[in-house]
């Protein structure tokens, strides 16, 4: 299969190759990459034994815009993931929403012919007959003879379906099936070429279909498992010079607002476009932000990945208000503030580099991001939004002011972020009373707790509570909140409560402050002391503070041989589902680990640092088989944003502050256009891993890191690197 995505993309690359002889950067781009899962021991890091499927990236390889409200891909299987796993060989629909993390799938649609059953209409497929590129996917359902092709904008998807010659047009709608449970659902013919409805899953999505066939009727199929609805259609009286064989089309407006919203979208986005033309203005707008950054050096393979893991990090946040502005706000109120509406990030994983290049790319969509929450926030109990684990909207709305994206009301997010710092209670943060009276939060006393049990996740939540008061602590000092800003920056050293000493790891205490006896550095846990990590994967997070992380240890030599046993204590076996791509116990798979390697720098060791960089670069990101697959969960692009900032020689080591510290990039020359249009470049002399000077223009830069405001003058950043 790996040959056919190879050919596909090197077809379309001669095709788009533009009058001026630049390729189109989308051409670099394989939306499967990241759909395939890990099988094999070698990739894995263990031996299989469990029969349930090892989480993949869970990506999508659909047709959408950035950040927008369509998500148009095909679904393989429901409640897994993106709904979409390179290893299956059925296709139950096409659906309209996506993240990638078993959710969402509104609205799953598939062409069929004959007789169908509710219970058993899926079609075969093979990759062999299936291609995707930004904006576009197409694939031959073997079932039915059908030929689907799959194009959306913003706002609305548009389905083209070439039918086997002579044969009657049916569509299946599967509206009592999603990644959610589906609370309510309707579907109905509104005239001859037009029907509508809406599906109520993690979100009430309506729906304004227009058909280039009429439309006979709509009625459900049942058996005693299932029910779909049945649509069909008649022979095409439009165009009758183009024959009935001509394909089904079909062009959806969205919006979690009414019908008639829906329709409005449509109107605005699509109505009068061709699918031709739909699918060239999707590919220009992937076109214009891939642009944004432009490499050159490297080989293929690193750029294909760059662009693709580039492509990767800006499907959601997804958007959720319609073209006039209309969105349902969290009180399910039908409102219009001004701003476009969408849905919150995945804060746990994305704060950590996604977010940022978010805001440098994208300021505008950040600003309204920051709005949306706040909206959220202020509407519902008066905390800021959470997602899943640890608080880390603080350091989001603190990042992006102080890069510069200052088009929200500071104060107004501040406001929300303090009482999730502050005030105990549903909707802030966990066992913040116990966190605020001692410090530090206290894990069950107890023994043999199974990898998948659900407990507190004390410790890490210590750690992360304490940088989440540091990036606080940053909007209090800009806000002129002297005592807030004292008392926050105070509790910011917090994560040093929980490290012990006899260990040199962080580790968990009970309710009377004694360590935990049951303690296995090696043991992974999914909330037992660690959130889905070992004691390993949970060393060194204070970004901060990493001096004074680093004086915890006796000296830098006892920080080296930690680190070093880190990356090379080999991995015991132990079977995660989210845990995979290992380097000794160091794990890519899963975030927590994705900050430690830079803990070199703070100890001389710049080198080794890169030693770690350019393996992960080089290993985890086109594993398997097929070459499809990421070490773990890419997390709503978190994995993918990782790599873009890594293959450039930046990364956002403490994201809550306006810097990023330098490593050396994969490619030779890396142009970068912020968001305000401002270009800076990096450039790499030398083929070594050890940095040995770092110039900004025409000044070296003493240190690691360089300021977000040094890359808005525009120069260029040279790293020169040497033999080690």
């Amino acid at each position: 299969m790996r040959k056919k995505h190879i050919i596909i993309l090197a077809i379309v690359s001669l095709l788009t190759i533009s009058c001026n002889s630049e390729i189109r950067l989308t051409t670099y781009v394989n939306p499967f990459l990241g759909t395939a899962t890990l099988w094999e021991p070698e990739d894995l890091g263990y031996v299989r034994t469990w029969k349930q499927r090892t989480w993949g990236a869970e990506v999508f390889p659909g047709s959408s815009l950035p950040n927008a409200m369509v998500q148009l891909s095909p679904v393989t299987q429901f409640r897994s993931g993106a709904g979409y796993q390179y290893e299956d060989s059925v296709i139950y629909g096409f659906a309209h929403t996506n993240k990638g993390h078993w959710n969402l799938l509104h609205i799953p649609l598939l062409p069929v012919t004959g007789e169908v059953t509710p219970g058993n209409y899926a079609s075969a497929f093979s990759h062999d007959n299936e291609s995707a590129h930004p904006g576009y996917y197409r694939i031959f359902l073997e079932t039915y003879g059908i030929d689907a092709e799959l194009t959306s904008t913003l706002r609305c998807g548009f389905h083209r379906y070439t039918y086997p010659k002579g044969a009657k047009k049916k569509l299946i709608a599967d509206m009592t099936r999603s990644n959610n449970r589906v609370k309510d659902w309707k579907i109905e013919k509104v005239d001859e070429y037009v029907f509508t409805g809406f599906q109520d899953a993690e979100g009430k999505m309506y729906f304004y279909a227009i058909s280039n066939y009429p439309i006979e009727d709509i009625r459900a199929l049942k058996d005693d498992q299932h029910e779909v609805s049945l649509v069909e259609f008649g022979e095409n009286r439009k165009n009758k010079g183009r024959g009935k064989n001509e394909p089904l089309e079909l062009k959806i407006g969205f919006s979690f607002v009414s019908v008639e919203n829906a329709k409005m979208n449509l109107e605005k986005e699509m109505l009068d476009k061709s699918f031709n033309q739909v699918r060239k203005e999707a590919d220009k707008e992937w076109n214009r932000l891939l642009s944004k950054i432009k490499v050159s050096g490297g080989t293929e393979r690193e750029k294909g990945i760059f662009y693709s893991t580039l492509y990767r990090s800006f499907l959601w946040p997804a958007l959720r208000s319609d073209v006039n502005g209309d969105f349902t706000d969290e009180r399910g109120e039908v409102v219009n503030e001004g701003f476009h509406y969408y849905t919150n990030p995945s804060f746990w994983d994305d704060y950590r580099n996604k977010l940022v290049l978010l805001g440098m790319l994208s300021p505008d969509v950040t600003t309204d991001i920051i709005k949306s929450i706040t909206d959220k926030g202020e509407k519902k109990d008066g905390y800021m939004p959470t997602f899943f684990h640890g608080d880390h909207a603080s350091v989001f709305v603190a990042g992006s002011y102080l890069r510069g994206i200052t088009g929200f009301d500071l104060k107004r997010a501040y406001k929300l972020l303090l009482k999730n710092a502050t005030v105990p209670g549903r909707g802030g943060r966990p066992y913040l009373d116990e966190y605020i009276e001692r410090g530090w939060i206290a894990e069950k006393d107890t023994t043999n707790v199974p990898t998948w049990d659900e407990y507190k996740a004390a410790v890490t939540k210590t750690v992360e509570y304490a940088y989440d008061d540091y990036a606080t602590a940053l909007i209090a000092k800009k806000l002129g909140d002297e005592e807030n800003y004292s008392l926050l920056i105070q509790r910011s050293g917090n994560y040093k409560n929980l490290f012990d000493p006899s260990t040199g790891f962080w580790r968990g205490k009970i309710d009377n402050g004694n360590w935990i006896v049951d303690f296995d550095p090696y043991y992974p846990y999914f909330a037992y002391m660690y959130r889905e990590a070992n004691a390993w994967q949970s060393l060194f997070f204070a970004p901060h503070d990493p001096e004074g992380m680093i004086a915890l240890y006796p000296s830098h030599q006892a920080v080296e041989q930690k680190l070093d046993s880190l990356f090379t204590e080999p991995w015991r076996g132990y079977e995660a589902h989210n845990m995979t791509g290992f380097i000794g116990n160091y794990c890519h798979g899963n975030q927590p680990s994705h900050s430690i390697p830079y803990t070199y720098y703070f100890i001389d060791k710049q080198e080794k640092a890169q030693c770690v960089l350019d393996s992960i670069m080089g290993r985890f990101y086109d594993m398997g088989t097929d070459k499809l697959a990421y070490a773990g969960m890419d997390d709503a692009g978190e994995m993918s944003a990782w790599y873009v900032f890594n293959a450039i020689g930046l990364y956002s080591y403490s994201p809550a502050d306006p810097e990023y510290i330098i490593s050396v990039p994969l490619f030779d020359k890396v142009e970068f256009t912020l968001g305000n249009n401002t270009t800076f470049t990096i450039r790499r002399e030398g083929n070594g891993k050890k940095i040995q000077q770092i110039r900004y223009g025409n000044e070296a830069i003493e240190g690691w890191f360089i300021t977000h405001d040094q890359l808005m003058q525009g120069k260029e950043l040279t790293i020169t690197t040497t033999e080690q």
